[in-house]
């Protein structure tokens, strides 16, 4: 004779999780039938999902040096945000109208401000993706798993953000800056060199190599013509600042990373608004 999930007798046993599911292994944890899909194999037999959930929710949360998660794996919000940007350029090469509601310029933020993000996620040619897409992902797979998903999430859109606000901070309504359509992730990529560049020091590793790749990007960005460095100094400056409160943030003060998170959203809130405020 063997028990059903209820204790009750019965002909043969079924698995808890598929009651139409015939199975004579049995968990070695709780001893309760497990079908197939429902077995994980452990150092001794096997346990069913439920077991293996309850002993992994046990266990204490990993922490890396810098107080992010230890999730382990794939860099996952990295890998996202890779995927949306190529998305996003391949959705505007099939509906090209669609750019005008999307990129960012000084005159259309007030009345339309999802453009101070959306415009992060869009490029102005295929090369320009590339340079971005890179960069994002050669820093973003060394940031993440460092600093977390939430706070390397944060620290990557507030960096767009500020490269939104520094287009308009230093722009003006008596010439063309103030017209002009701006567009790229190079904001968001400059806040993360800032944060990997402060993040190397942190940990007492050489940051000569970064601090070269983001001199020549800042040159490049007032050299080459059309490229919006007014941006890439608004996202580096915002990135450093995050980064700085993120890495000399106490492993058991968390909380700290999020006021400052919060902080530095309503400051560049508070700053788009003074801007518009004296137009």
């Amino acid at each position: 004779m063997s028990e059903h999930p209820g204790g009750q007798t019965g002909a043969v046993p079924v698995c808890p999780r598929h009651p139409d599911t015939v199975s004579y292994v049995r968990c070695q944890r709780c001893g309760r039938p497990t079908c197939p899909a429902c077995q994980r194999p452990a150092p001794v037999g096997i346990q069913c999902v439920d077991c293996v959930a309850q002993a992994n929710a046990a266990l204490p949360v990993r922490r890396t040096v810098l107080g992010g998660r230890d999730r382990g794996g794939r860099p996952v919000i990295t890998m996202t945000l890779v995927g949306l940007c190529i998305a996003a350029y391949l959705v505007l090469a099939l509906v090209p109208q669609l750019r005008g509601d999307l990129v960012f310029a000084p005159v259309v933020g007030d009345v339309q401000p999802y453009r101070f993000l959306t415009a992060a996620f869009l490029h102005s040619g295929f090369l320009h993706l590339a340079i971005n897409m890179y960069a994002l992902w050669v820093v973003g797979s060394v940031l993440e798993p460092a600093l977390g998903r939430w706070r390397y999430l944060s620290l990557y859109l507030l960096s767009a953000l500020g490269g939104s606000v520094g287009v308009l901070l230093l722009a003006s309504p008596a010439n063309d800056s103030w017209y002009t359509p701006v567009v790229g992730a190079s904001g968001a990529v400059f806040g993360l060199f800032a944060a990997i560049a402060l993040t190397m020091r942190r940990l007492g590793r050489d940051s000569t190599q970064i601090l070269g790749l983001i001199a020549i990007n800042a040159v490049i960005g007032f050299v080459v013509p059309n490229i919006a460095w007014q941006a890439h100094l608004g996202g580096l400056v915002v990135g450093g600042v995050l980064a700085a409160i993120y890495l000399y943030t106490p492993r058991r003060k968390l909380w700290i990373s999020v006021v400052g998170t919060v902080g530095i959203l309503a400051a560049l809130v508070l700053l788009a608004f003074v801007a518009y405020g004296r137009v």
